[in-house]
C-alpha cells in the first residue's frame, strides 16, 4: 500500500490543491496524495485552476474536503501549506512525519485580474520547487518509505 501524504491549509481552495497536483505528478506512483483544510472553502479557486494547467497539470476535478474526512484513515505525513493549518492540524492515525511549509495565499491578493493571476502563478511556482525537491528526495530514499508501512 502507497504511503499517504494528506496536505493542509484552512480554505483547501489554492494552496492545498496545487501542491496536490505537484506532488502527484513529481512523486509518480508512489505516493497516495491528498489534500483537505480545516474550514473548506467548498470550491476550487478558478485562478488555482488556470494557474496549474499552464504547467500542464489538470486539478479542475478536485474539490475541497474537510481534514476530518482523513481522520479514520492512515495517514503516513501530513504537511501544512498555511499558518492556520498548522495550528488546526490533529494528528492522524499512523503518522509518522509532519511538515510545515507555509505560502501566502494567492486568493486574498488584490489587483487587475492579470495581477491577481500573477500571484497565483508566483505562489504556484514556490510551491512547485518545495514539492518537487520533497518528490526527489523520497524517490532517492524508496526504503524508508516501505519501512513505515510496518512501524
Amino acid at each position: 500500500m502507497k504511503p499517504t501524504v494528506l496536505i493542509l491549509c484552512t480554505g483547501n481552495s489554492c494552496r492545498s490543491h496545487m501542491a496536490e497536483g505537484i506532488l502527484r505528478q513529481a512523486a509518480g506512483d508512489i505516493l497516495n496524495v491528498q489534500s483537505a483544510g480545516s474550514k473548506p472553502a467548498g470550491y476550487v479557486h478558478p485562478k488555482a485552476i488556470a494557474a496549474m494547467a499552464e504547467i500542464g497539470i489538470d486539478i479542475s476535478g478536485h474539490h475541497s474536503k474537510h481534514m476530518d474526512e482523513f481522520l479514520g484513515q492512515k495517514v503516513d505525513t501530513v504537511i501544512t501549506v498555511c499558518g492556520n493549518a498548522d495550528q488546526a492540524c490533529p494528528m492522524f492515525p499512523g503518522q509518522i512525519n509532519r511538515y510545515h511549509w507555509g505560502f501566502n495565499d494567492p486568493a486574498h491578493a488584490t489587483g487587475t485580474e492579470e495581477e491577481v493571476l500573477e500571484e497565483f502563478r508566483r505562489v504556484r511556482d514556490q510551491i512547485a520547487l518545495v514539492f518537487h525537491a520533497y518528490a526527489a528526495g523520497l524517490k532517492e530514499r524508496p526504503a524508508r518509505w516501505a519501512d513505515s508501512d510496518h512501524k
